[in-house]
C-alpha cells in the first residue's frame, strides 16, 4: 500500500493559475473555450492570472504545447508568481508527467477543474458516488502524474472529493473501491426502475429540462414549482436531479425533470458515471432546450447540447426550445433551431412567458395522444377510474346506460377502450 498522501486547502489564498488553450482551427473557438476555462477555474476557487493560446496544427503528443511555448510559459510562471497551469483539453499520462518535469509546477486540466467543482456541489448519494466514481478513473491512470504533482504543492483543485484528506495511490485499492461504487449505482438504478414502472402505470408524463450549464434550469423549475432548487450564477450550480409536478393549463399533471447541465468536452468519465442518472432523458416523453439567449456564444452552446443528446441517444425526443434571460439585453434575431418542435422566449427569472411555454408543453403532448369518444356502462367503474387517472378528458355525459366521454388517450389506454369506441 502506497503512503497516503493528505492535502489541505487554503480559504484565505486562492491559487493563481497560467490557462492554456490549443487553437486547431484559426478561429475564435479556443478563445472562447479559455473564456469558458477561466469561469470553470474561478467557480473551482482558483484565480486565472495569464491566458496562452497557441495555433498549431495538432496538439504536441508528448506535452501539449511546443517546446518554444513550454519555455514562454516557464517564464510566465514566475513573472506571475503562479503556482500551476491548467491545459483546456484532457491531458494523458505522459503529457502530465512531461509537463510537471519540464515546468515544475503543478498540472491540471479542464478535466480535472470540472471533476473538482463536480465533488464540491454534489449533495445526493448518488451525486457523490458518481462524482467519485468519475474521478477514481480519471485518477487511476494517473497516478504517477498527479501524485508528484500534488504532494509538492498540495491542497487546491483536484484535492477535493474522494481524496480531499486521503488518497489511496495503490491501484488495487482504486479498482476495488470503484467496484464498490459501481454496486451501489447498480442499486440505484433499480429504485430508479421500479419508480419508473409506477411513473409509467400512472401514464404520468415526464418533461425533462436539458441546456448548457448555468442556462437557468433551476431558476426555471423554481419558478414553475417553488421547489427550493440552489441557483447561482455560476457553472454547475447544481448537479442533484430535482423531479417535482407540474399541473399544466388544461389540468393535467406532468412530471418536471432538471438534469445535470452540459458542457464543452465534457469529460468522458463524468458522463459514463453519469451515464444511469442522463438516460432518464430516453425515458422523457418532451425535452425542454434552456438556452441562455444573453450569452454572445448561444448557438455554439447548443450545438453541444444537441451533440451530447446524440451521444445518449436522445435525438428523437421532440424538443421544445426555452430562449431564457429575455429580460436582459439580447441579441436579436434569436438562433434558429432546425430540431426543435416548437420554441418560445421566457424570462425564468421573471416568470415572464411561463404560461406560453405551459401552453406549447401541453400541445405538444396532445399531438402524441388520439381524440377518441367513447360510452362506458356504468359496470365499468373501474375503467372509467383508469380514464380519470390517465387521460385528459373533454367532454363528460351522464347518460342512462352509461357515461359518455371525449377524451385525449395515449396508445395504450385507446386499445384498452377499443370495444367502448363510438363514431
Amino acid at each position: 500500500m502506497a503512503k497516503e498522501t493528505q492535502f489541505h486547502v487554503s480559504e484565505q489564498t486562492p491559487e493563481r493559475v497560467i490557462l492554456i488553450g490549443i487553437d486547431l482551427d484559426n478561429n475564435e473557438t479556443a478563445e472562447v473555450c479559455l473564456d469558458e476555462l477561466e469561469e470553470l477555474v474561478k467557480t473551482a476557487g482558483a484565480v486565472s492570472v495569464a491566458k496562452v493560446i497557441q495555433k498549431r496544427e495538432r496538439i504536441h503528443s508528448g506535452h501539449y504545447i511546443g517546446k518554444g511555448k513550454l519555455e514562454e510559459v516557464k517564464m510566465m510562471l514566475k513573472t506571475y508568481d503562479a503556482s500551476g497551469i491548467v491545459c483546456d483539453d484532457e491531458l494523458s499520462p505522459a503529457q502530465m508527467k512531461n509537463l510537471e518535469q519540464i515546468l515544475q509546477t503543478k498540472i491540471m486540466d479542464r478535466t480535472m477543474v470540472i471533476l473538482d467543482i463536480f465533488a464540491s456541489r454534489a449533495m445526493s448519494k448518488e451525486g457523490k458516488i458518481q462524482v467519485e466514481l468519475a474521478q477514481l478513473k480519471y485518477r487511476l491512470s494517473r497516478l504517477s502524474g498527479i501524485g508528484a504533482s500534488m504532494s509538492r504543492l498540495g491542497g487546491g483543485i483536484g484535492t477535493r472529493g474522494p481524496g480531499e484528506t486521503k488518497l489511496e495511490t495503490n491501484r488495487r485499492y482504486i479498482k476495488d473501491r470503484i467496484g464498490e461504487l459501481n454496486q451501489e449505482l447498480k442499486q440505484i438504478e433499480t429504485h430508479r426502475q421500479l419508480l419508473r414502472n409506477q411513473r409509467s402505470k400512472k401514464s404520468t408524463p415526464l418533461i425533462s429540462l436539458v441546456g448548457y450549464t448555468n442556462a437557468g434550469k433551476s431558476t426555471l423549475i423554481n419558478a414553475l414549482t417553488d421547489a427550493g432548487v440552489l441557483a447561482e450564477d455560476k457553472l454547475f450550480a447544481t448537479l442533484d436531479t430535482t423531479t417535482r409536478k407540474v399541473k399544466l393549463p388544461n389540468g393535467t399533471e406532468v412530471l418536471l425533470t432538471d438534469t445535470v447541465g452540459f458542457i464543452q468536452k465534457l469529460p468522458h468519465h463524468l458522463i459514463q458515471a453519469f451515464r444511469a442518472t442522463l438516460e432518464e432523458l430516453n425515458f422523457a416523453d418532451i425535452l425542454i432546450h434552456v438556452v441562455d439567449a444573453s450569452n454572445s456564444n448561444r448557438q455554439q452552446q447548443m450545438d453541444v447540447v444537441y451533440q451530447t443528446l446524440k451521444g445518449l441517444h436522445c435525438e428523437t425526443t421532440p424538443v421544445i426550445t426555452v430562449f431564457n434571460k429575455v429580460d436582459k439585453n439580447i441579441e436579436t434575431p434569436l438562433p434558429i433551431d432546425m430540431i426543435a418542435r416548437d420554441k418560445t422566449a421566457i424570462s425564468a427569472k421573471t416568470k415572464k412567458g411561463l404560461d406560453t411555454m405551459l401552453e406549447k408543453i401541453e400541445t405538444l403532448l396532445k399531438s402524441f395522444r388520439a381524440n377518441i369518444k367513447v360510452f362506458l356502462p356504468y359496470t365499468e367503474g373501474s375503467i372509467l377510474n383508469s380514464i380519470h387517472g390517465k387521460c385528459e378528458i373533454i367532454t363528460k355525459e351522464h347518460r342512462a346506460e352509461g357515461v359518455y366521454l371525449e377524451i385525449y388517450a395515449e396508445q395504450e389506454m385507446e386499445n384498452r377502450l377499443q370495444k367502448y369506441i363510438v363514431k
